[in-house]
């Protein structure tokens, strides 16, 4: 039985959205999006379409599809291209409560310096304490379930928060967006 035919019946197909971390459409980690999107087909999600060239595919699928997708498309993607991305999975409703409830957006920060990382797993609350707010001065974040909104007035390239300390202190690994990402994808 093929990946489509496991997911048929298995409850109403929703909307989701799927980031991706570390593929590009050219150079290390290739992977075209036409290319992504016919594997995100393979693997039994409808309606899908790519968002930003950056890894954002949005899907309709239903639940158990979707919690299978990340290791369906990733071992696709490893087959085909030879290498293994990482991948979120957020409802549509995750997708837009998350950006309604930035706690930095409604403080009324620069939305050009807004990031957030969309984290597998949600952090145990030992591990979120163990982030350094002094750690990259002049930066903030906020931890909200399985999102980090942060607001870095120098940039991602002036921050040491990188998504490698925030994936070994809090446990979990995450994927960067930047917010006007976030917003192109919610839009679709």
């Amino acid at each position: 039985m093929g990946d489509k035919a496991a997911g048929r019946g298995a409850g109403r197909a929703g909307e989701w959205v799927a980031l991706l971390r570390g593929v590009n459409v050219g150079g290390r980690n290739r992977l075209p999006m036409e290319a992504l999107a016919a594997f995100f087909e393979a693997a039994g999600c409808a309606s899908v379409r790519t968002v930003i060239q950056s890894g954002n595919v949005l899907f309709r699928a239903t639940t158990a599809v979707a919690r299978a997708v990340p290791a369906r498309v990733a071992a696709r993607v490893e087959k085909a291209y030879g290498h293994r991305p990482a991948m979120v999975v957020r409802s549509a409703a995750e997708l837009a409560a998350a950006l309604k409830g930035n706690p930095l957006q409604l403080e009324g920060l620069d939305e050009e310096l807004l990031h957030v990382v969309f984290l597998a797993d949600r952090p145990a609350a030992a591990a979120v304490k163990a982030l350094d707010p002094a750690r990259s001065l002049g930066d903030r974040f906020a931890v909200r379930g399985r999102e980090v909104f942060l607001f870095l007035p120098r940039g991602v390239s002036g921050t040491k928060f990188t998504v490698d300390y925030l994936d070994r202190t809090l446990g979990t690994m995450g994927t960067w967006r930047n917010w006007r990402t976030v917003r192109r994808v919610a839009e679709g």
